[in-house]
């Protein structure tokens, strides 16, 4: 959807109603995943894609057929449902399409914000990132594969928003769903998928629009600058943060969106450190990994590697537990940190912390290899 706002702003700026319909379940090998969006206005414009091409005509049609009803309805389409044949579906997949009257505005606004977030956030600490929870219709096709005849749906219910330190906008009305519904989401903004889950028998499709996901480095070394490099072009925000002046500067590290003289401990609020960062520790200098650590993994950082042989991380934990760090986070901690590529130059290094770091935001093999 975030790929989409700037075309959504310029129909809105011409007083075009919008409606929308996106992928809320997958089965098999679908063309698009869960969250793919098609906007389409009254007078037959389309933008974005639901099937890459398959439904867009019947989807198109149905969300004509809202905006007349005021309903939101779930339509599915797969190969197992002759309604598929007669829309072209053969492409393969089945999907559950949400089709709503409108653009929901905090959908607008939760797109907007993240297609916006940029190395600002990491200055003021602010992150843009959070899930919009929709209820679908009561007679939505369940989870289970199959064909479903569509339903007349009903009017939308309201959404739900948890944002990305967890804090919920609105309620289930009950406080074990509405737990569950915060871990779900969080979950979701982790990986940066949408997808539909059932809480309390109601089923809800989470849609995860993620703040940019970003690399905050401990130590402007050498192994920092190629560091940054990588992590750019995997999409990353990179902040550099070091207490040596003459270590961090921009003529060492042109490209990074953010450069932070100050110790990592005492600047962690500042920059908004939280669960969805990854904190690589590079200094060599326990004075400056020590506190960064402690405090990377009290804010639930969602990946903690610091450098060193086995023999100082051993040194390091033994002084960690005794500083009253739990067993439970030290077990989160990486090190040495990066997976074992056998490589020992600068950008080696590097590339093997890269890989780590997104091994671990996706559940990827190479996760189960990080050396303790």
């Amino acid at each position: 959807m975030k790929e989409l706002v700037e075309t959504l702003a310029a129909w809105r700026a011409e007083g075009a109603d919008v409606g929308r319909a996106v992928v809320v379940r997958t089965f098999g090998s679908a063309p698009r995943p869960e969250g793919a969006v098609l906007l389409t206005t009254a007078d037959g414009r389309l933008a974005g894609s639901v099937s890459g091409g398959c439904v867009e005509g019947a989807a198109y049609e149905r969300i004509e057929e809202a905006r007349a009803t005021g309903h939101a309805l779930v339509i599915r389409y797969g190969i197992s449902d002759e309604q598929a044949w007669d829309v072209g579906l053969a492409c393969g997949g089945t999907i559950d399409v949400l089709v709503e009257p409108f653009v929901r505005p905090e959908v607008e606004d939760a797109a907007r914000a993240v297609a916006t977030d940029g190395p600002a956030s990491a200055a003021s600490g602010e992150r843009a990132g959070r899930a919009v929870i929709i209820p679908l219709p009561s007679d939505s096709p369940g989870p289970e594969f199959g064909p479903h005849p569509p339903g007349t749906g009903e009017a939308p219910a309201p959404a739900l928003i948890v944002h990305d330190d967890g804090r919920l906008e609105g309620s289930l009305g009950d406080t074990d769903a509405d737990a569950a519904l915060v871990s779900a989401a969080r979950d979701a903004l982790l990986l940066g998928t949408s997808g539909t889950v059932v809480i309390a028998g109601r089923q809800l499709f989470v849609e995860a629009y993620p703040s940019r996901p970003r690399l905050v480095v401990v130590g402007a070394v050498q192994v920092a600058i190629p560091l940054v490099r990588f992590a750019r072009e995997l999409g990353y925000e990179t902040v550099v943060v070091d207490g040596r002046p003459a270590f961090a500067t921009r003529e060492r590290f042109p490209d990074v969106d953010h450069l932070v003289v100050g110790w990592p401990d005492e600047v962690a609020e500042t920059i908004g450190l939280g669960p969805t960062d990854a904190v690589a520790v590079l200094t060599h200098d326990v004075k400056f990994d020590e506190p960064a650590i402690v405090e990377a993994l009290r804010r639930g950082c969602r990946y903690v590697g610091a450098v060193g042989s086995r023999r100082t991380q051993a040194d390091r934990r033994r002084r960690l537990r005794e500083a009253g760090v739990p067993d439970a986070d030290l077990a989160r901690l990486r090190g040495p940190i990066g997976l074992d590529l056998g490589g020992r130059a600068p950008a080696e290094t590097a590339l093997a912390i890269m890989a780590e770091v997104v091994a671990a935001r996706y559940g990827g093999s190479g996760c189960a290899r990080g050396r303790r």
